[in-house]
């Protein structure tokens, strides 16, 4: 994005790496399904959005091998200097053109398009970037509800942590992401003309300590500043951070929706 400060996690940081590795562990093996055959062949030129640490762009160079290309774009590329086989470039998807090495048999977009306001634009111009056949596959949460409390080791747990996470999805609307994307993108798919669209919605439990309840207590942390200026004391969210490592906690995760559309042959 031009202006960085729209997005609400910054770039840079530790906190970033922890970030990204606690996403990973999460959805590789949810989007590894959605990639595999017969989305992504040996040969196939693929386009990676916000590849972020790159873990899906090294999956995707795997799939299609020496004679296949793919590019993997972000605002911040600085997770991405050691992908072999990769073709890197910085990119603000709301103004910068279509990379090179198209039309792409695959574009792939995680947890991207919903901090965007131009989402929708930025959608169709994903899917006029595909090769007739070629899939688009978008993939973001859905966190129009807080995610449940499944399991609580002291009785004011589960208000605390309803009350932060009602915060921190409160900071991410403020910044301009649109909570309730994921399920928009099915309709929008079909009103660019794609074909073949089907979503899987997955969540699960993340007990305290796991890279899921890690995810809950790097965000909070991510988003300190905003949620001090919001009225939370320091006190709470440290209560908050504590309890995400407590294995005697446990929460459902945000909803994942993973969305994929196909360019029709003709």
């Amino acid at each position: 994005m031009t202006d960085t400060l729209k997005y609400a996690f910054e770039h840079g940081g530790q906190d970033v790496a922890v970030q990204l590795d606690c996403l990973e562990r999460y959805l590789d093996p949810i989007t590894a399904q959605r990639l595999a055959g017969p989305v992504v062949h040996p040969g196939d030129h693929c386009w990676e959005v916000g590849a972020g640490g790159g873990s899906v762009a090294r999956m995707l160079a795997r799939a299609a091998g020496s004679d296949g290309m793919v590019v993997a774009t972000d605002l911040d590329t600085s997770h991405l200097s050691r992908l072999r086989g990769v073709v890197v470039r910085t990119q603000d998807l709301r103004t910068d053109p279509v990379p090179a090495g198209g039309p792409f048999q695959l574009i792939h977009a995680r947890l991207v398009l919903l901090h965007l306001p131009e989402r929708r634009a930025i959608l169709r111009n994903l899917a006029g970037a595909l090769a007739p056949g070629g899939w688009l596959v978008v993939e973001e949460f859905d966190c129009t509800a807080t995610p449940r409390v499944l399991r609580s080791p002291y009785p004011a747990a589960e208000k605390l942590f309803t009350q932060v996470l009602d915060g921190v999805l409160d900071a991410l609307r403020q910044r301009g992401a649109d909570l309730a994307w994921a399920q928009e993108v099915y309709g929008e798919m079909a009103a660019v003309g794609l074909t073949d669209i089907d979503a899987l919605v997955h969540a699960q439990s993340w007990a305290g300590g796991s890279p899921g309840a890690r995810l809950y207590e790097v965000n909070c942390r991510q988003l300190q500043p905003k949620l001090v200026d919001a009225g939370y004391d320091m006190a709470s969210l440290r209560r908050f951070q504590s309890l995400m490592w407590d294995p005697h906690f446990a929460a459902f995760s945000y909803q994942f929706v993973s969305t994929r559309g196909r360019r029709p042959l003709d």
